[in-house]
């Protein structure tokens, strides 16, 4: 690992050693302050470091309560904001600009609604949303930008945020309608999973390898075959904020691209079809990772006329 790459990974352990000893992760000036230098500290994408392959002990331990801290203070950070946008008398999405990263959402989404036009020739009626959280910021920028005819299902194992969300759409004639909340474990949500065209996991559902993976083989199990798994992973040093999901992670699926922004938007997208078919089960039963032929220069061209030249795309080619 080169000199410059180390003295990365210091800063980011440095990081990590004043926030995991903060009283609480609560949004405050120097929660907002530490958690922003972080992920100033991991957005930069010209470098070398693959934390697949970092074998200290002691980094990669950090690494893996980092995104747990992470995750904890999203989700203060979003309670807090849902609560303030929430209590607005009129309609509170016209509020939504308040919340901090609002704008990385709207690009997020306009991402994935992109990419997920690519492998779909239908617009989906039904999206189920696992992990949508006190301010279900895709969800709603989907229905209201996106997808003006479409039913999203929202899941949550917390029923406090499925309140705050319902809250901010209650007052909206549109939203109001296609938005629906269910408090549940994903883990036990099977009857219906196989009604939606497209199932958005987020983030930090399953915030280990091992828990992300039998969110995964859970959502295989009851998903109908055709239908499309949209997923957000990490790449680069943005994988100290966030899970990595492989490839072959995703058993059962033929994972048609995987997508690594390089400018602010911090999430990769991985967007896979669950397997149907006689040829496609056998894939499955023999646990071989499926993925679809590269077709890079039509999604350079796609991107290009979207005027996002410096994203990076990665589309693999079935060579294993």
């Amino acid at each position: 690992m080169a000199c410059q790459n180390n003295l990365v990974v210091k800063q980011i352990i440095d990081l990590y050693s004043k926030i995991s000893n903060l009283e609480s992760l609560k949004p405050s000036k120097n929660v907002d302050t530490l958690f922003g230098q972080l992920v100033c500290t991991c957005l930069p994408t010209d470098t070398d470091i693959d934390v697949t392959k970092i074998d200290d002990e002691k980094v990669k331990d950090m690494r893996s309560h980092l995104i747990k801290l992470c995750g904890e203070a999203e989700g203060y950070l979003e309670q807090h904001f849902s609560t303030i946008i929430g209590s607005f008398e009129d309609n509170p999405l016209n509020h939504l600009h308040m919340f901090p990263y609002y704008n990385n959402y709207l690009k997020l989404s306009k991402l994935e609604f992109d990419l997920l036009g690519q492998h779909t020739s239908h617009v989906p009626t039904k999206i189920a949303f696992i992990g949508s959280g006190p301010m279900p910021l895709t969800s709603i920028v989907l229905a209201k930008f996106h997808l003006p005819n479409t039913t999203i299902h929202n899941f949550d194992i917390d029923s406090q945020a499925n309140t705050l969300a319902s809250n901010l759409v209650s007052r909206d004639p549109d939203l109001s309608k296609r938005m629906i909340f269910n408090t549940t474990d994903v883990l036990n949500a099977k009857e219906g999973l196989d009604q939606y065209d497209v199932v958005f996991l987020a983030a930090l559902v399953g915030m280990d390898k091992e828990s992300k993976v039998k969110v995964i083989e859970h959502l295989e199990k009851y998903m109908a075959p055709g239908a499309v798994l949209m997923l957000r992973s990490a790449h680069g040093l943005r994988a100290f904020l966030y899970p990595i999901v492989d490839s072959c992670d995703l058993k059962g699926f033929e994972v048609l691209t995987i997508y690594h922004p390089s400018d602010d938007v911090v999430n990769s997208v991985v967007i896979a079809r669950k397997l149907g078919g006689s040829s496609e089960a056998r894939s499955s039963q023999t646990g071989r990772c499926v993925v679809m032929p590269c077709n890079c220069s039509k999604m350079h061209a796609i991107m290009n006329n979207r005027g996002m030249m410096k994203n990076m795309i990665d589309e693999f080619s079935a060579i294993e």
